[in-house]
């Protein structure tokens, strides 16, 4: 599953106050701030809704890595 990587590039100042709480619960809280999120739908359906204000980038998972045995 890939993920997001979503940084808030505009201020909230100005906006709806429901703007101003998807962007809290997606955890941007400044400016400029980056959080790293799930691809899901309900992610994209809070940036779809701040997509004015906010920079996002899709990445792609990294092949898991096996632990190495150190007895």
């Amino acid at each position: 599953m890939s993920r997001l990587r979503i940084t808030l590039a505009k201020s909230v100042i100005g906006y709806p106050q429901d703007q101003k709480d998807t962007a809290r619960a997606l955890g941007l809280r400044k400016l400029n701030t980056t959080v790293v999120r799930p691809d899901n739908p309900a992610v994209r359906g809070m940036v779809n809704k701040l997509s004015h204000l906010v920079r996002v980038e899709e990445i792609a998972d990294e092949p898991k890595r096996k632990k190495a045995q150190g007895d």
